[in-house]
């Protein structure tokens, strides 16, 4: 029997009530960064002309604290690129919440890890997006997957909870079980899995993104890697895939990857952009959603307007709390799970047709169509204007069912050659 798993403190609970409260925080501490990656949806590199001082950061984490805040999750660019990162964390978990630490992992070294561990760190999540040759060729340099392995085992060592996110394209959708089991080896223990979101350069690369069809191997992979570890369970803790909020939606495994192992069954139940989580960038701009484009859900700027005022006021926030359907559009719009749905991740919709309400990316959805012998393919039609945060746009056409795919994996390598090297802190 799996030992009953604890929700994490970003849960919404029954005690919470049903006004919206920020209870998960993903803050961009810089956009600096110290690796080129192909896919960075923040197009980070250098650091903003102005990032928020530490007692702005301190400041802004008691005013979300005070608004109901239980976690923070610290992002970048490379937050460790910061040298008051310690403080920070030593500031917020003062607090008494949570601190965690989203990294690429290219120089998060011992001596950083155990800093972080001592000011109060939670957990770490590294990225890692498949084996090493994919992974390097994401990442834009040599030995990036060296450097991440390098990250678990450090952040292993010093004690911190250590995770992995993955981005899922065409290039790596053939390694994910060969990369679940090296996690797994690892100690690693959560895996978040998403989709590679056409935003950054990623939306420079749309030969490199899964076709919606796909969404049913991804789904049905995880599913069998999740049920295989919880079958293996030997004592300790399972390993949890944990799938990202583009990986849906109401197929046969929606409670097997929605549900941690030994926790509280449940499901997609809509997007919560501004409802149970608010995003802010390095220079204080706020959004409902740290990934969403910037130029359409900025809701203000905490150096501008208070952050309770932002949170409370500002409509840019606000669209999830709705829930109507009135929004939805295409074959979301007539959907069975419609209302509970809301087509699923607004980050996945909005970057590839520059509005809500209309997901192909859609286990069900694709079934559905599959009876009538169609799929969908995306089709590009708009280059995004190449600023952090930014979306191209695509439209989607319906082809038959037995179509064959374009490009392989292989293909798609040979189509990009890896740079040699790597860039130095801070260069793009």
């Amino acid at each position: 029997m799996l030992p009953k798993t604890e929700d994490p403190p970003r849960a919404h609970r029954a005690a919470d009530g049903p006004e919206p409260a920020p209870l998960l925080t993903v803050w961009e501490l810089t956009l600096q960064c110290d690796q080129p990656c192909n896919h960075c949806g923040s197009r980070a590199g250098k650091p903003r002309g102005r990032e928020l001082t530490t007692n702005e950061v301190l400041d802004t984490a008691k005013r979300l604290v005070a608004l109901g805040c239980r976690e923070f999750v610290f992002i970048g660019g490379e937050a460790y690129l910061r040298d008051d990162l310690a403080e920070i964390v030593a500031g917020t978990t003062a607090l008494g919440v949570r601190a965690q630490l989203q990294t690429g992992g290219r120089a998060f070294h011992e001596g950083r890890a155990k800093a972080l561990a001592d000011a109060g760190l939670f957990a770490v999540g590294v990225s890692v997006d498949g084996m090493e040759a994919t992974h390097d060729l994401q990442r834009g340099n040599r030995g990036s997957h060296a450097a991440a392995i390098r990250a678990l085992e450090v952040s292993v060592a010093a004690g911190l909870l250590t995770t992995v996110n993955t981005q899922v394209n065409r290039l790596n959708l053939g390694e994910l079980r060969a990369l679940a089991q090296d996690l797994r080896r690892r100690g690693v223990v959560a895996w978040q899995p998403g989709l590679t979101v056409p935003m950054g350069r990623a939306a420079d690369r749309p030969e490199w993104l899964l076709e919606p069809w796909q969404i049913v191997e991804v789904i049905d992979v995880l599913a069998e890697i999740q049920l295989e570890a919880v079958k293996s369970f030997a004592g300790g803790r399972p390993f949890d895939v944990v799938t990202g909020n583009t990986i849906g939606y109401y197929g046969p495994h929606e409670h097997v990857l929605r549900s941690h192992p030994g926790g509280t069954e449940t499901h997609w139940s809509g997007c919560g952009a501004g409802e149970f989580v608010i995003g802010i960038e390095s220079d204080g701009t706020v959004k409902g959603c740290p990934s969403l484009a910037t130029e359409a859900y900025a809701g203000g700027n905490l150096l501008e307007t208070p952050i309770e005022r932002l949170w409370h006021e500002r409509g840019q926030l606000h669209f999830a709390r709705e829930r109507t359907t009135d929004e939805l559009w295409g074959h979301c719009k007539d959907c069975y799970y419609a209302a509970a749905c809301g087509a699923g991740c607004s980050w996945m919709t909005d970057a590839l047709f520059g509005r809500r309400g209309n997901n192909p990316f859609c286990y069900h959805r694709v079934k559905q169509l599959e009876k009538r012998g169609i799929r969908e393919r995306l089709v590009p039609i708009e280059r995004a204007p190449q600023r952090p945060y930014d979306r191209g746009r695509f439209a989607l056409e319906e082809i038959a069912a037995d179509a064959p795919s374009e490009g392989s994996a292989e293909s798609l390598r040979r189509r990009l050659p890896l740079m040699k090297g790597a860039p130095g802190a801070g260069q793009s």
